[in-house]
């Protein structure tokens, strides 16, 4: 494989210097030659703008050397609408953001190495709230792909993500292994690994700190006339042996899906310190159908409002967010240990929205150990009440279809004014209970079991 060492193309590697286009003019040519590895060498740090994978490029940071996005909004060269976020509450608007490293239409293309990509995060920050940043919002994508085939991202270290870290759109057959994402918890919007409208997806073995999402699905049809004509749904994809610490969802489906979500594996992670653990959430019109998580270790705690979710080790809701919403079904958890400040909620608005849920050996210990209160649910997106009252059960369940709890166990290690039964079933049709354990959180007030 021929080399291209970004040093042979003027770049300078000195943190300081804008070595945007030294980087450019290394890929540019190994893929006008025909494709190889573009090379950053260890020991320099190398400040960019956008720069531009290209097909049959291997761009590999060396174990030691840094990609570091310019605090420079001047220096990126690729714009998208961005994301408005304005005390905890996101909407989505005509800013502008950017890219540090972009593709588009790319095939057979690699970033891989031991070395680090910088997002630059910090440099975008123009207030502290105290629990969470206020951000400039032309603040870059980290890592922004577009209708690629054959994508691997394999070893690197990815940090201070200013906004969606790592976004693949309409990317086919993508292998993320290995890799580690470390932002910081107060900066908004800074998902891990977003795939949105992608198909065959493997990742493994990810160690990853988010403010937001870890590993979110998604279909958003923002930019997709642009690129392909090809059938935009995400599906096929597998996630295993990742650990996740974030401010939101660690391993979410949703909630922003135009269009379908289906056959995904989510299997032995492990989830710490976040505001939700597992979510399957339809906002939108598509359909979500045969998803499976298996073998995870789950700890989800209370949080600042504005970050999504409180406390549920998992949650599956079919809300909409605007007009309409979608179908949830052929969901199954399996062999699932959650340690919540907050019980399992499955929830849909609407009778006929969610069906074909199996929760198997999924143990939910309910203890309290942060400052923040409960006793309340969050429905963001949804433009009506965010926050409604709800007490807290082990499981509680609202018009859903054709449920089974199969060696199910709620215990509660603290017993909060808020905390109501083991399993509560609303309006329910085709609950199937086996071998079901726990007792209410106050057994001289509430059954265990209640139905309505």
């Amino acid at each position: 494989m021929k080399l291209y060492n970004v040093i042979d193309y003027g770049a300078v590697g000195d943190g300081a210097a804008d070595d945007t286009a030294a980087v450019q003019a290394a890929i540019d040519a190994c893929a006008a030659a025909g494709g190889g590895r573009v090379v950053l060498p260890a020991g320099r740090t190398f400040r960019t703008g956008t720069v531009t994978l290209r097909s049959h490029v291997d761009f590999r940071i060396e174990n030691g050397a840094t990609l570091a996005g310019s605090p420079d909004f001047a220096d990126y060269s690729v714009f998208f609408g961005g994301v408005v976020l304005n005390d905890g509450n996101t909407q989505w608007g005509s800013e502008q953001t950017t890219v540090l490293l972009n593709a588009e239409g790319a095939e057979n293309i690699s970033v891989t190495g031991g070395g680090t990509i910088d997002g630059a995060g910090r440099h975008f920050v123009t207030g502290d709230n105290g629990f969470i940043y206020t951000m400039d919002q032309r603040r870059p994508f980290t890592v922004y792909f577009r209708d690629c085939r054959n994508v691997t991202f394999r070893d690197i270290r990815i940090v201070d993500g200013a906004v969606w870290t790592l976004r693949l759109s309409l990317c086919d057959d993508v292998l993320i292994h290995g890799i580690r994402i470390h932002n910081d918890l107060k900066t908004p919007n800074s998902d891990a690994i977003d795939l949105d409208c992608c198909r065959r997806v493997r990742v493994s073995d990810c160690d990853i700190v988010a403010g937001d999402d870890a590993i979110c699905l998604k279909t958003c049809l923002e930019h997709t006339g642009a690129v392909t004509d090809r059938v935009p749904v995400c599906e096929d994809v597998t996630v295993t042996g990742c650990t996740i610490t974030t401010t939101s969802s660690a391993l979410i489906v949703g909630v922003e899906n135009q269009t379908a979500i289906r056959n995904v594996v989510f299997s032995s992670c492990v989830v710490r310190q976040s505001a939700r653990g597992l979510a399957v959430r339809n906002g939108e019109g598509g359909d979500m159908e045969n998803i499976l998580f298996s073998d995870i270790i789950v700890e989800t705690r209370f949080f600042h409002s504005g970050w999504w979710g409180r406390g549920e080790p998992i949650a599956i809701m079919g809300i909409p967010w605007t007009d309409n919403c979608g179908t949830i079904r052929n969901i199954r958890f399996r062999n699932i240990l959650c340690r919540s400040e907050n019980g399992v909620l499955v929830r849909a608005e609407d009778p006929g929205t969610i069906e074909g849920l199996v929760f198997d050996g999924v143990r939910v210990e309910i203890d309290r150990w942060s400052r923040w209160p409960g006793g309340h649910a969050d429905l963001r997106p949804r433009r009506a009440e965010n926050f409604p009252g709800l007490p807290t059960d082990g499981f509680h369940l609202e018009n859903v279809h054709d449920v089974t709890l199969r060696d199910c166990e709620v215990v509660w290690t603290a017993r909060p004014d808020d905390g109501r039964h083991a399993l509560y079933a609303e309006k329910c049709t085709g609950l199937v209970n086996r071998d079901f354990r726990g007792e209410a959180a106050h057994p001289d007030r509430f059954d265990a079991v209640a139905t309505a």
